[in-house]
């Protein structure tokens, strides 16, 4: 039996991140289910951040080092979710790794995972530890760590938590709040978050339609490959989904049964189990989405709608797992990785589209967008264009506060310079 080290590395080596592993999944899903509900969906979140960092070996190894410390104490040591660490607690973890614990320093770099022949697989090294003291003619010298060091980890943390932010995970930077107060404060930082406008990416009408134009003529022309992705951007367009609230990770994978009949009333709604800060929430379903639903399970072979605890996957792969916790399986569930790459060829091949017509700037913008967009989008043509009340759309989209929602009532600045551009200066001119 492989013996683990005393803190459980949570990211292998860049071409293996993707794969998963075993003993990291059953640690997250072990996490999740006793400690930290929401565990596992951060894990996903930084893997995914992790992953921008590919082709920059140093930067990655440097920030999953500090990634994997920091869950560590807040997972591990504290039992505390990221959403809810505040400046106080930050100031806690970094006592923390001023004074880490005896037993988690090495002397000696080594790698974090290490392969398995007999297993053919990766494994946890034994010898590695978080923290990197230092030895001088084989005495060990107290351990100590840097201001430089010191403000690195705290500047990773902080970058980490401006994805999270991007994301809707949070709305709070706790790593920034406690640079802004320490001794290395050198001027005032801001805090970027949901009220910056440009954070706010979404779709125009126009270059919506070319989005859903182009996921139409992909099933039509490939409905082996693109059903699958026709029904995916419409679920995420009709209510606000994150795309971990559509991907499989350990200890959550989306099925059928989360589409749900009420008895009393007769509607269908989207059931979303584990969101945001852990919360589990319904989300209204339109009549076009169930057309839409009925569309994809024909062609799965199903009855039009879910039977009530319907355990099928809500996507299927197209063919077996090659590698990973999944070897094998088909009717496995798609991950972050694969469903954001999904995403982003179907916007790609809509602003192909948009460029074809003429539509040079529309498309330009369209190829800046993300799949969270798409969140965005639906949850700003529902204000804006649909009409739907403000408390509806904070209800279906998981906010907080309805603050958050009405950030939504802006509209684009093109929309803004139209209106504006009519805009008369005296109104009663010319009138005699």
């Amino acid at each position: 039996m492989q013996d683990k080290p005393p803190v459980i590395p949570l990211f292998d080596s860049i071409q293996y991140l993707d794969e998963g592993n075993a003993t990291v999944n059953q640690h997250l899903a072990s996490i999740t289910i006793n400690r930290v509900n929401d565990a596992a969906l951060v894990y996903e979140y930084a893997v995914d951040w992790l992953s921008e960092q590919r082709f920059n070996e140093n930067n990655y190894k440097t920030y999953r080092s500090e990634l994997t410390t920091f869950l560590h104490w807040c997972f591990d040591v504290e039992g505390i979710s990221l959403a809810e660490i505040n400046r106080r607690m930050m100031n806690r973890y970094v006592d923390y790794c001023l004074d880490p614990p005896a037993e988690l320093i090495a002397y000696r770099n080594v790698a974090q995972f290490v392969a398995i022949k007999e297993w053919g697989e990766r494994a946890p090294n034994p010898h590695w530890r978080p923290f990197l003291g230092k030895k001088e003619n084989n005495q060990v010298l107290p351990y100590r760590l840097s201001d430089k060091a010191l403000k690195t980890k705290i500047a990773i943390l902080s970058a980490f938590y401006g994805y999270l932010i991007n994301e809707e995970y949070t709305e709070r930077n706790p790593a920034m709040m406690w640079m802004r107060h320490s001794r290395f404060a050198s001027q005032p930082l801001r805090i970027q978050g949901l009220d910056d406008e440009e954070n706010i990416k979404s779709f125009s009408e126009l270059q919506w339609s070319y989005v859903m134009s182009a996921a139409e003529k992909l099933a039509n022309e490939q409905p082996e490959q693109h059903e699958r992705t026709l029904f995916l951007v419409s679920l995420m367009y009709s209510c606000y989904l994150r795309i971990s609230e559509v991907a499989a990770r350990p200890g959550f994978s989306p099925v059928m049964g989360q589409f749900r009949r009420d008895n009393h009333t007769g509607v269908w709604g989207f059931f979303i189990p584990v969101s945001k800060g852990g919360k589990r929430r319904t989300v209204a379903v339109s009549n076009q989405l169930i057309t839409a639903l009925q569309r994809y399970r024909a062609y799965l072979g199903l009855s039009a709608l879910p039977a009530p605890n319907e355990s099928i996957p809500l996507f299927m792969r197209h063919k077996a797992a090659g590698r990973g916790r999944d070897v094998g399986l088909r009717n496995a569930n798609l991950g972050i990785r694969q469903i954001r790459d999904e995403i982003n060829h179907l916007i790609q091949t809509a602003a192909d589209l948009a460029l074809e017509d003429g539509f040079e700037q529309d498309a330009q913008e369209m190829r800046q967008m993300t799949p969270h967009s798409i969140r965005h989008t639906g949850i700003t043509h529902d204000i804006n264009l649909n009409g739907r009340p403000l408390s509806h759309v904070q209800a279906d989209a998981g906010h907080d506060s309805i603050d958050t929602t009405s950030q939504y009532l802006h509209v684009s600045k093109t929309e803004r310079h139209e209106t504006a551009a009519r805009k008369q200066i005296n109104r009663l001119s010319g009138i005699e």
